[in-house]
């Protein structure tokens, strides 16, 4: 037998079903769609819970407002309370947005994601109102902390960080449950993604004035479209349970429309600002990282959003928020 013989014999063959299985539990973990049921180990259900692949907008808005504040330098103490930032952003605030909501979305998410923690049966109701409250606490004492580095008379992050809780509240929760209505909804949840985190890192390491504020409020109407991409998960639940999301609204062809024109017009807006304060180099590179987005809207999202959502999440977004950064840059660089 020859050796090349002899190699492909010893080649143990791929099981479709085990690679299944376990790009199953790496979904359950992140608080993907698609996700495994079953999962036994109390911390892994509440680190489910929690979604960890939504903690990543957040870290990456800190990172925006330290860069347009104009003041980060790379030190040990800058980068320590850089990360103390995104630690209350990402896993404390977002883990705690992502258990509130999961807690008040539990009927829905029997009809559209059985396999989550709660509707599952993995996780009882008391330990969920634990865990959201263990965050929320945590959360805020960083944030008091973070305002006593920095020296603020006006304690800035406690007062984000309690603002970012009432919004995740009110998003969730009745009697108000932005989350019923497709616009308000929307744009709660793509202003927290992106103005929030971005306020955090601007006021740590800079000033956060209305400019910044306004600015970063515009930017979140393409947050809007991203979190319009959330929806198509659901629509089934949604029109069952009459929620007005938009594509139950609009018609799925229709709101995919929409979303795609809010990711790439406002950030657009975004560019031709950039362009106003004279940061043209900053413009163009904003709006070549729009060219790839508009690509893969046409190729996975716009032809089958309820099948392509993830894949065109995957594929586009990296390009969206390679543009925040570069937008933030230009900020810091300009002094806005």
């Amino acid at each position: 037998m020859s050796d090349s013989q002899s190699s492909n014999s010893n080649q143990t063959p791929t099981n479709p079903a085990q690679t299944d299985s376990r790009s199953a539990k790496a979904r359950q973990m992140l608080g993907m769609k698609g996700a495994a049921s079953g999962e036994t180990s109390i911390w892994k259900i509440r680190l489910q819970l929690m979604k960890p692949i939504t903690w990543i907008p957040l870290i990456w808005g800190v990172v925006c407002g330290a860069a347009s504040s104009g003041n980060f330098t790379w030190n040990l103490e800058n980068v320590m309370i850089a990360a103390a930032c995104m630690l209350l952003s990402g896993p404390l605030m977002t883990g705690y947005t992502q258990t509130l909501n999961d807690f008040y979305d539990r009927e829905i998410d029997a009809i559209n994601e059985p396999y989550r923690p709660i509707p599952s049966g993995a996780i009882s109701i008391p330990q969920v109102v634990t865990q959201i409250f263990v965050l929320l606490l945590g959360g805020l004492a960083i944030a008091y902390s973070l305002d006593l580095w920095a020296g603020h008379e006006f304690p800035t992050m406690t007062i984000l960080t309690l603002g970012g809780a009432l919004i995740a509240y009110i998003y969730s929760a009745p009697p108000l449950k932005l989350k019923q209505n497709g616009w308000l909804g929307n744009y709660a949840l793509g202003s927290s993604y992106i103005a929030l985190p971005w306020w955090a890192g601007q006021a740590l390491f800079g000033k956060l004035d209305a400019t910044i504020m306004i600015l970063t409020l515009f930017y979140s109407m393409a947050g809007l479209g991203i979190a319009i991409v959330n929806d198509f998960k659901s629509v089934e639940g949604d029109r069952q349970l009459g929620l007005k999301s938009l594509p139950v609204m609009f018609g799925v062809g229709t709101a995919a429309w929409i979303c795609v024109c809010a990711i790439d017009v406002f950030q657009a807006g975004i560019a031709a600002y950039l362009i106003s304060i004279h940061q043209n180099l900053y413009a163009v590179i904003l709006l070549l990282l729009v060219i790839p987005q508009i690509t893969f809207q046409d190729m996975y999202f716009l032809r089958n959003p309820l099948e392509n959502d993830v894949k065109y999440q995957a594929s586009a977004q990296p390009f969206l928020v390679l543009g925040m950064l570069v937008a933030a840059l230009a900020l810091g660089n300009a002094g806005v």
